[in-house]
């Protein structure tokens, strides 16, 4: 049976502290209505709603002005409900944009439609065996490379075989997804963590300090075993770090946060407001909104 995952907080609290002018949520997602942009049969969780609706009301909220939509695997290559959202979001006004998922084969004519429409990137499941060669990874790397746009991958860095000299070899720039997705018990010290540390500091990845309830051992806010992590992921290179609330939280294996401690977990990462000001808004404009 297909589980079916908790709705978000429909309540998000202010954060803590002032959240700078023209910041950047990196990763969020939309669902629904399903009898609108039905699901994968072959998904693995099933999402409550979460509509446009609710999503600019945590950006109100939260502070923040702009953000992209990641194209969620319940959907499977289908990007409409993505692409739709951003549609409605320029014609509201607002700056956002789009990381689709599409295959190897996809035609020049839809990436083209996917770029008019505000899509930047392409995202890869690198996280479950059996997902796209990594022949496929170099041909689409490729191709995005002339269109100055990224790779995103959901990875586990500690269980993929020698990412660091693959990624390197990409003619693209490459996204990390939520700290690499490595669980904090296995170690700061982990090869693969020092890895994706390596590769950040010779500017090939760049990483979303999102979604620590999936690499924490804790149960509630704060995750105080991810700190030594995202501290360390900025030190390897504060200018390759973007944030992401990871919104509505799809799939998660602890109790649903509350968006406004989600936020204020990264005061405990970047102490210093100008290194914030890099994550929030700099890095992230610089990756997603130029060119």
């Amino acid at each position: 049976m297909i589980p079916v995952c908790d709705p978000m907080d429909p309540a998000p609290r202010v954060p803590s502290f002032t959240v700078p002018p023209e910041a950047v949520d990196c990763h969020a997602h939309v669902f629904g209505p399903a009898s609108r942009y039905p699901y994968h049969e072959a998904r693995t969780y099933t999402p409550p709603d979460a509509s446009l609706t609710q999503y600019r009301h945590l950006h109100r909220t939260l502070g923040i002005e702009r953000g992209v939509l990641v194209q969620p695997s319940v959907y499977g290559l289908d990007n409409s409900a993505t692409r739709d959202a951003l549609r409605a979001l320029r014609e509201e006004g607002h700056d956002y944009r789009g990381i689709a998922v599409v295959d190897s084969g996809v035609e020049e004519s839809e990436l083209d439609a996917l770029a008019a429409d505000g899509f930047r990137g392409v995202r890869l499941n690198l996280l479950f065996k059996g997902g796209i060669a990594w022949r496929d990874v170099e041909a689409l790397g490729g191709r995005l490379a002339e269109r100055n746009w990224h790779l995103q991958f959901l990875v586990d860095v500690s269980d993929f075989v020698d990412l660091e000299t693959r990624v390197r070899r990409l003619p693209v720039p490459v996204v990390v997804d939520h700290m690499g997705h490595m669980a904090c018990h296995k170690g700061i010290d982990h090869p693969g963590f020092q890895a994706l540390c390596r590769l950040m500091a010779a500017g090939h990845a760049w990483v979303k300090l999102s979604g620590a309830y999936r690499i924490t051992g804790r149960l509630q806010t704060p995750y105080e075993d991810v700190v030594p992590f995202a501290r360390r992921l900025i030190e390897a290179n504060p200018e390759r770090c973007v944030w992401g609330s990871d919104w509505p939280h799809p799939h998660i294996p602890v109790p649903m946060p509350n968006d406004g401690p989600l936020l204020d977990a990264l005061v405990d990462w970047a102490p210093e407001a100008e290194v914030r000001h890099r994550i929030l808004v700099e890095n992230p404009d610089r990756l997603y909104f130029r060119g």
